[in-house]
């Protein structure tokens, strides 16, 4: 599972081995200034849409690239049964990759806060 930590002005998110097969990096930076929009998301595996570049269990995992064609750009590690973070960026100023992040992770809730209070 893809770790998350936002130090400073900046969003670090770390992936796993296998992760990093799939998403095709082993790190992601968001500077918080990128950050349009933070949310907690019930079922982060419903969000990731569109043509893709990942790995797919359906209704257990998703990890990888979505949205190759058109539509938001989605960097994703999602999971079941877990609480989901979804990131909408300003793509120009978070690196021109990605348009949107969607993650597990249980400390998902903290994140949201943390990024929400270090934006206001």
């Amino acid at each position: 599972m893809a770790s998350v930590m936002v130090t400073n002005d900046v969003i670090d998110i770390r992936f796993t081995g296998w992760e990093r097969v799939w998403v095709g990096r082993a790190r992601f930076a968001v500077p918080l200034s990128a950050v349009r929009r933070v949310a907690l998301a019930d079922n982060p595996l419903r969000l990731a849409h569109g043509a893709r570049r990942g790995y797919v269990v359906s209704g257990f995992v998703k990890i990888g690239v979505w949205g190759l064609y058109g539509g938001p750009r989605q960097l994703v590690a999602a999971r079941r049964s877990e609480p989901g973070l979804h990131l909408v960026l300003d793509r120009a100023a978070s690196g021109g990759e990605f348009d949107e992040v969607v993650l597990s992770s249980p400390v998902a809730p903290g994140i949201v806060e943390t990024v929400m209070a270090a934006r206001a």
